[in-house]
């Protein structure tokens, strides 16, 4: 079912907002202790996130912050926190743990004593307010597994940028820590020499390290925790899951209040708990009116549900410098807890730190464009921003062109991971990853460059710090694959006067891949949106089409030489390029082949970062887009309903909360190339529901389906 409306009609007949409905999104309460950390809760605000969770009694929390790189790329956790009271409060039947979604604050109370805890959002800094109407007495400990060099075994390696590559003297260094009463200080130190020197000597960029970004050597990550009235108590050893750990222990006695700040910058020693807790409470009730989905019906309201604490966990880095991360954000746990043969630190997660699998990170990033959430968009542009002159300078370097060469699984400096890098045979090409999955996959980066210029038609806003970024990414796709052909000692361009992408890969799935559908798409989407090269967007070649059983189907490829993961990049025109879809040219072709494809059918699934759910809602196919959504939004192993398993991946699964956002939103509210409204365009009509999202041209939506009717109630401009 579709509802489309053209543009300038919605002007006319709709009156625009005064204001934005008042929206309070529930609370999420639990009334028992948990176990261990896998059944924390999340609290955050600004780049910082926080694991909160009871058990045995005592109140434990995790913290970790953005941007927390050691000299190995892994992202570290900044500590463990344990409060501990004399009296026990929290074993009693009247506990009570309360996530408020309206102010972005944990509570947490039980035998007299209830504990506030809240991140500030426009400063990296936590608040832990404790009170009781008794005076009572507690402990608060700091507790490290970073007191010591810890070796890094192969399998740990995964956490880092070595991997499989790591060597025997690898080891995770030693944390600084300072205790005084009232005070406690921790910091990391990264050495100058760190796996980024390594990169660079194994990828054979010595000649030009000057013009490489190194985000690592010399990288200081530090904290402070201040208790006014508590006394350092001494140290104590002790074992936590699969760690062992040093505890600075701070003793408080005869207290009916007192105030944790534990706090990861200089700038904010004036920043009071009541201004604090004020201004970030302000923030997040504001950050409930960007948009909203809503709904009664019994099917619906679950997956709504975790749409909303999917959506406030994007939002506890919303600040950051560094993007939230697709293999469990900053709110991973003891792997022990996911994977019983990973008895590894809090530190680990599978994939990497300072690594970003592109493929995996644009998924967290799409939904916000319709959530209206695009400020959040920045952390993740700005990175690539930082890169580009890494790779700007290795395509000049290895093959003597213009351009940008954005490799998968890139490292946050701009170099290929060295692990997936490979190992080159003498006078093999050295800009190519030797990876049977990686080699030639360059195009995930036009993804963000797509992002920035949606940024601009969503919002307004300037992005022209975002061109050069658009194009060197094009720039490099031009010149490459005309200084390729030349190698091979061929015309630059075919025939027709278009490139020739070859050696390509469609995904990691079809490799030596002769003009892929999905780079072709990509190419094409971004110049039409970018506008700025009609010269080279006439050099693209046509996507590839192929007959599947009489139909005309969209094809991986011309050509390829082998098939070998689960993506089905014959789909990519249509999700994330939209070039095929709802109101747009083509829309039967696109639907035989999500229908016909014997690998899209082969391979469809809701694991993970599949796309299959987004897919079918691009294309009106209401049935398959509802079920598949649903197996998407389904709760989590984990007590927190939002912490997905590993998937492909790691836990909480940031690919599966971000993919399952994108499908709900594009069932719920799609668009024509020129802007006209398609609404509830793959939503069942029996699913009563009403919603506030975001299009184009800085409007606002409000719409409803109730008993098999829908309403366009609102566009308003913001």
């Amino acid at each position: 079912m579709r509802f489309r409306v053209a543009v300038f009609l919605l002007w006319l007949l709709l009156p625009l907002a005064s204001a934005a409905e008042d929206y309070v999104p529930a609370d999420y309460v639990w009334t028992t202790p948990g176990k261990n950390a896998s059944e924390s809760m999340p609290c955050g605000g600004h780049d910082v996130g926080v694991n909160v969770w009871v058990e045995d009694g005592d109140l434990l929390l995790y913290i970790a912050r953005s941007g927390w790189f050691d000299e190995n790329n892994t992202l570290l956790k900044a500590g463990r926190w344990r409060v501990r009271f004399d009296k026990s409060p929290f074993r009693g039947p009247d506990f009570r743990q309360r996530l408020c979604l309206d102010d972005g604050a944990v509570y947490v109370s039980g035998g007299g004593v209830s504990i506030r805890l809240w991140a500030d959002v426009f400063a990296p800094v936590v608040f832990l307010e404790i009170k009781d109407g008794e005076k009572f007495s507690a402990t608060v400990s700091y507790e490290s597994w970073r007191y010591k060099d810890r070796p890094m075994t192969k399998a740990e390696a995964q956490q880092s940028s070595w991997k499989w590559t790591v060597s025997s003297d690898v080891r995770t260094r030693a944390d600084s820590i300072q205790a005084a009463d009232g005070r406690l200080v921790f910091s990391h130190r990264n050495r100058q020499e760190t796996v980024f020197d390594y990169t660079v000597r194994k990828e054979h960029l010595d000649s030009i390290r000057g013009e490489l970004y190194n985000p690592l050597g010399g990288r200081c990550m530090r904290g402070e925790m201040r208790l006014p009235g508590f006394r350092f108590a001494g140290t104590a050893a002790g074992q936590y899951a699969a760690t062992d750990f040093k505890a600075w222990q701070y003793r408080g006695e005869d207290m009916r209040r007192a105030v944790v700040r534990i706090s990861f910058s200089e700038d904010d020693v004036s920043l009071t708990p009541r201004q604090s807790r004020r201004r970030s409470a302000k923030w997040w009730h504001a950050y409930w009116q960007r948009s909203w989905i809503t709904s009664d019906h019994p099917q619906v309201k679950p997956l709504l549900r975790r749409y909303e604490l999917f959506r406030y966990l994007l939002g506890c880095n919303a600040y950051g410098e560094w993007p939230t991360k697709f293999n469990g954000g900053l709110f991973t746990f003891d792997p022990v807890f996911t994977d019983a043969a990973k008895p590894f630190t809090p530190d680990f997660r599978q994939w990497g730190g300072g690594t970003m699998t592109a493929q995996n990170q644009r998924l967290v990033y799409w939904p916000m464009l319709k959530s209206g959430d695009t400020d959040m968009m920045k952390a993740q542009l700005d990175t690539y921003l930082r890169m580009l002159p890494s790779a700007v300078a290795r395509t000049r370097y290895y093959w003597g062109h213009g351009g940008a060469s954005f490799t998968e699984q890139i490292e946050n400096f701009g170099l290929p991971n060295p692990a997936e890098y490979g190992k080159h045979p003498a006078g093999s090409d050295y800009g190519v990853e030797h990876n049977k999955w990686l080699a030639y996959e360059w195009d995930t980066a036009l993804e963000f460059c797509m992002m920035a210029l949606c940024l601009h038609e969503y919002t307004g806003e300037d992005i022209s710090r975002y061109e050069p970024l658009v194009r060197q990414c094009v720039t490099f796709f031009d010149e490459h694959y005309q200084w390729e052909a030349r190698r091979r000692g061929e015309n630059p361009l075919d025939s027709a006067g278009h490139l020739v992408i070859w050696p390509g890969s469609a995904c990691e799935t079809y490799k030596m891949a002769r003009n892929a559908s999905s780079t072709i798409a990509a190419l094409k989407a971004v110049l039409r949106k970018w506008g700025r090269a009609p010269e080279l967007l006439a050099r693209i070649p046509d996507i590839p089409l192929r007959v599947i059983g009489g139909d005309t189907c969209i094809a991986p490829a011309l050509s390829w030489e082998r098939i070998q993961n689960v993506e089905t990049p014959q789909l990519y025109p249509v999700f994330p390029w939209r070039i095929y879809g709802m109101g747009r040219d083509g829309l039967q072709t696109a639907r035989n082949t999500y229908l016909k494809d014997p690998h899209a059918v082969e391979m469809r699934s809701a694991k993970g970062w599949k796309q299959d759910n987004i897919q079918a809602a691009c294309l009106g196919l209401t049935e398959e887009a509802a079920r598949l959504l649903q197996e998407k939004f389904k709760a989590g192993p984990y007590r927190f309903p939002a912490f997905w398993e590993p998937g492909f991946d790691w836990a909480p699964d940031f690919n599966r909360g971000g993919s399952a956002m994108i499908g709900l939103e594009e069932m719920l509210l799609q668009e024509t190339p020129d802007g006209e409204l398609i609404l509830f365009p793959a939503w069942p009509k029996e699913w009563n529901v009403r919603f506030s999202l975001h299009a184009t041209g800085r409007r606002r939506v409000v719409a409803r389906m109730e008993n098999g009717g829908y309403k366009l109630e609102k566009v308003s401009h913001y």
